[in-house]
C-alpha cells in the first residue's frame, strides 16, 4: 500500500470536517496546520445559536438565485475558513497553511474552481497564513501563495496593488 502525500492527507481531513457542514448548497471545510500540527478546523455553518439553512429548509441566496460568489451578505452561515481562523491563536496560524475542500450539497462533488471569498481572502492575510491548498479532486489539487493576494489585490480594480 502506498503512503498518502501530505497535502491530500490533510485535505482528507478537511473533507472530513466539511461534512458537519449546514448549507443547501456547497459546504466546506477548512483546517490550519502549522509545523505538520493541526491548529484549528471550521466548517460552514450559521453563528452559534442561529438556525441553519438545513434547519430551516430553504437557502436565501439559492431562493433568490443568487449565483455563486455574489451577495454573500445574504447568506446566514460562516464560512469555513473564518470559522478555522476564529478557532484559532494568530500565534498559531502565522506561517501556517489552510487546507480547503469544497463539496456541492446536490451531489456531493468537488466544487469547481474553489478558492476563499474576498472576505476570507482578507482574513487569510491578516491571519498570517502563508499558503492555502484547495481540492480540485480526490488526488489533486491547488496551492496558493498568500503573498499573491497581497500584491494582487483584487479590490484595486485595474492596479497591482501596494
Amino acid at each position: 500500500m502506498e503512503r498518502r502525500d501530505k497535502e491530500n492527507y490533510y485535505l482528507d481531513i478537511a473533507e472530513t470536517v466539511a461534512e458537519r457542514g449546514t448549507c443547501l448548497r456547497r459546504n466546506f471545510g477548512a483546517i490550519i496546520v502549522n509545523k505538520d500540527q493541526i491548529i484549528s478546523t471550521g466548517y460552514v455553518g450559521a453563528p452559534r445559536g442561529r438556525r441553519n439553512c438545513i434547519d430551516l429548509g430553504y437557502c436565501v441566496r439559492e431562493s433568490l438565485q443568487i449565483p455563486r460568489g455574489e451577495r454573500y451578505e445574504l447568506c446566514r452561515s460562516v464560512h469555513a475558513e473564518a470559522n478555522a481562523i476564529i478557532h484559532a491563536s494568530r500565534n498559531d496560524t502565522l506561517g501556517g497553511t489552510l487546507y480547503l475542500v469544497g463539496k456541492n450539497a446536490a451531489d456531493n462533488s468537488y466544487v469547481e474552481n474553489a478558492a476563499p471569498c474576498s472576505m476570507c481572502k482578507r482574513m487569510i492575510i491578516n491571519a498570517g497564513i502563508v499558503r492555502v491548498i484547495i481540492r480540485n479532486t480526490k488526488d489533486s489539487f491547488t496551492s496558493v501563495n498568500v503573498d499573491d493576494w497581497i500584491y494582487n489585490d483584487e479590490s484595486l480594480t485595474g492596479t497591482r496593488g501596494y
